[in-house]
């Protein structure tokens, strides 16, 4: 469930430093742009601060596995779960990242189902490994004086995979102790939820069609990023909230103005009942106002239905707000 956005880093790309990738590889990391992944690791400190009961995983794609990443100091309750982008070497027989996880025996096997994308949806059996492994620093980083990493691996890899797709395999590396086969089994499912960030950054874009704002200034567009991100969340939040809790009255997620004008607008009446309705059914009333037609029960409504349906809304409101009457004031009997 997203909760919320935690922090937001906006940078733009030097256009001299095209073509120079060879070169960054020697600069330190305050001058990469892989300090990103070290400022989100601050703002889950921060968070920490705020939280101090709540255990925190930092999740992050291959582009988040950047060595000093994964050998920062973080306090206790904060840890990491990354995906593998680098064949690492590390300390064993074996000698690599790689190497190493697929020597240890497949402890059990995952069904997962793929959704159609451009290829047919399918059903994926994934193979299950996982070990504990020691990374070594660099080695054009060795006068940095850095220290070795003990984590864990985690790999799933797609058995006997049709040939004209790509298989699925995922090695992520985690500092959280990883024993036993539900251990491993739980990691690759935290790792699954990092898709959500895709979907948000596709409302951002197609929705809300932030690339498209020609504010004349970097300033104004960061401004206008820092609402539009909001509003993606709101409607992600709406969409997976509704799907989680759809027994929950609406006002968890709407004011009292707007699902009174919503309950009006669909209903076609000026006056709303008293008990705010369930949250799945306005949550669809408000895909209804985007273009939503659910011919079938189980038919859920997509965040590009919700997208349009909250603006419509959202004028709703501001007229509600207007015309409808003020609640009556009378006199306390004496």
């Amino acid at each position: 469930m997203p909760l919320g956005l935690l922090a937001q880093h906006v940078w733009a790309r030097d256009p001299n430093d095209v073509g120079k990738r060879v070169r960054r590889k020697h600069l330190p990391i305050n001058q990469k742009e892989s300090q990103k992944w070290l400022h989100s690791l601050d703002a889950v400190y921060t968070a920490r601060d705020c939280c101090p009961t709540t255990r925190l995983v930092s999740v992050g794609d291959r582009e988040a596995d950047v060595y000093d990443v994964l050998a920062a100091a973080r306090p206790e309750g904060v840890d990491l779960l990354i995906r593998a982008a680098w064949d690492r070497c590390v300390r064993g027989p074996e000698r690599s990242i790689w190497a190493t996880v697929a020597a240890q025996p497949v402890v059990e096997h995952l069904l997962l189902t793929v959704p159609r994308r451009p290829q047919a949806a399918r059903d994926a059996t994934l193979a299950l490994r996982f070990c504990p492994v020691t990374l070594c620093p660099p080695r054009h980083r060795q006068r940095e004086g850095l220290p070795a990493v003990t984590l864990w691996a985690v790999q799933v890899q797609e058995v006997e995979p049709p040939t004209d797709v790509t298989p699925i395999e995922w090695l992520l590396l985690t500092t959280v102790a990883v024993e036993t086969v539900d251990d491993a089994i739980e990691r690759v499912q935290w790792y699954s939820c990092r898709w959500g960030i895709e979907v948000w950054h596709r409302i951002l874009k197609s929705g809300c069609r932030i690339e498209e704002r020609q504010l004349a200034s970097g300033e104004r567009l960061q401004r206008c990023l820092t609402l539009y991100s909001v509003i993606a969340w709101r409607i992600f939040y709406a969409t997976m909230l509704a799907r989680a809790v759809p027994d929950m009255p609406c006002s968890v997620l709407l004011d009292l103005d707007e699902w009174q004008a919503l309950y009006c607008a669909i209903h076609q009446c000026s006056t709303p009942p008293e008990e705010p309705p369930s949250l799945d059914q306005a949550v669809r009333w408000i895909a209804q106002l985007g273009g939503f037609v659910g011919r079938r029960r189980r038919d859920q409504p997509g965040t590009e239905t919700l997208w349009r349906g909250f603006q419509h809304l959202m004028d709703l409101t501001k007229m509600y707000r207007i015309i409808r009457p003020e609640p009556s004031i009378r006199p306390k009997p004496s």
